[in-house]
């Protein structure tokens, strides 16, 4: 009984709280301060397209996005999100400043940005930019690349090349890249 009054307390004053307030207190400690993390085990989420965190947010929410570690960190974080959170969660990271790339091998990235930019047709791998955009910006549904940590999309592309992290235009490419394409890619996206 006692457990279930502080849970109540806790989903209260969460819902009372400001949206500022709320990521500073709970998204902050893995996604860090304005949604650039620290950590390559958690993506940034500054800058990313507000629809893209939204509907993010929601497969958290209802545990459809099953990939390993959404499950262990986000299942439970976003459980009590109520639509009008996740919008103005959304919105919040949307307009923060996304971080800048960091500099990487040369050849890796030159490589990688090859992919991104023209796919491997032989391998019937589709540009990424057509989705991701030029920029790797992100484009509504899809997210910005651009900056990422480079472990994090390595993580990211294994979970849809393995049909862990649903989504079937991407599962169809990234099943047909190999381990070093994708560190290629994952390189040259960290790099913007």
């Amino acid at each position: 009984m006692v457990a279930i009054l502080v849970l109540t307390g806790i989903a209260e004053a969460e819902e009372k709280a400001g949206v500022h307030d709320l990521v500073t207190r709970l998204c902050s400690t893995c996604h860090g301060a304005r949604g650039v993390s620290i950590s390559p085990m958690f993506p940034h989420l500054a800058g990313q397209p507000a629809p893209y965190l939204e509907a993010q947010l929601k497969a958290f929410r209802d545990r459809s996005r099953a990939d390993p570690l959404a499950q262990a960190f986000m299942w439970g974080m976003a459980s009590r999100l109520t639509d009008e959170r996740i919008v103005e969660i959304a919105a919040y990271y949307a307009t923060q400043a996304p971080p800048v790339g960091k500099p990487a091998e040369r050849p890796s990235v030159a490589a990688g940005g090859k992919i991104f930019t023209e796919g491997i047709e032989a391998q019937q791998v589709v540009a990424c930019q057509i989705c991701h955009g030029a920029e790797a910006a992100g484009n509504g549904a899809a997210p910005r690349l651009a900056g990422q940590h480079s472990a994090y999309l390595k993580k990211q592309m294994e979970a849809y090349a393995l049909n862990l992290r649903a989504n079937e235009l991407m599962h169809q490419s990234a099943k047909n890249l190999t381990d070093f394409q994708i560190a290629q890619l994952a390189a040259y996206l960290s790099a913007r």
